[in-house]
């Protein structure tokens, strides 16, 4: 079985450019289609590779497209809560910085996992008012996750941040949920962050 497999590995190279170029093919083992970055592959040994590649039973080393995910998104104008999240407190952002992948939407601020994995979330927000205190929840499909608070009465512009590493699976949801307080709107003192770090 092992001289079969070398042999077939040898013999990769040559199949391979009989595809065409990003021809989508499946791995074993995996649901989701892997898109070829052109028509080379990388031979290694069978052991996982950890920049989110995935390596088949013949050690056929491919890398994922829906491996690059990152999002960071900031608030730019208007106070919160604002008319459109007193119902549901939910942290609206309004303009996005960086969206890999596109699983962050932006009119309703959530990020949608593409995939089973571990993931990293950051968030840093600032309240508008001083003698008040604010706290912040990272929410996981609807539960709070981790929380942040500011309440110093003598500072105005007090910040609250947390940042956590999350085990998602394929649809996970996360946002923020203001749970008291306002947060201060303009020159973009808000943003929300994250990225896959690796698949699983």
């Amino acid at each position: 079985a092992g001289g079969c497999s070398c042999c077939l590995a040898a013999a990769l190279p040559l199949l391979l450019l009989l595809l065409p170029a990003g021809c989508p093919v499946r791995a074993q083992n995996d649901t989701e289609p892997i898109v070829l970055e052109g028509k080379c592959l990388v031979v290694c040994d069978s052991s996982p590779s950890a920049d989110g590649a995935i390596t088949s039973s013949l050690g056929i080393s491919v890398r994922s497209g829906s491996a690059k995910v990152a999002f960071s998104a900031t608030r730019s104008t208007n106070h919160e809560p604002s008319e459109m999240s007193n119902r549901t407190m939910t942290i609206y952002f309004d303009q996005v910085l960086v969206n890999i992948g596109n699983h962050f939407d932006l009119a309703s601020s959530i990020f949608v996992a593409p995939r089973k994995g571990i993931y990293s979330f950051s968030f840093h927000v600032v309240k508008v008012y001083n003698r008040q205190t604010i706290q912040v929840s990272l929410m996981q499909n609807g539960y709070p996750v981790i929380s942040a608070f500011a309440g110093d009465q003598d500072v105005t512009r007090e910040a609250a941040s947390n940042g956590v590493l999350l085990l998602m699976e394929r649809e996970d949801k996360v946002h923020l949920k203001l749970e008291r307080g306002n947060l201060m709107g303009g020159w973009k003192y808000s943003t929300f962050s994250g990225f896959l770090v690796f698949p699983l």
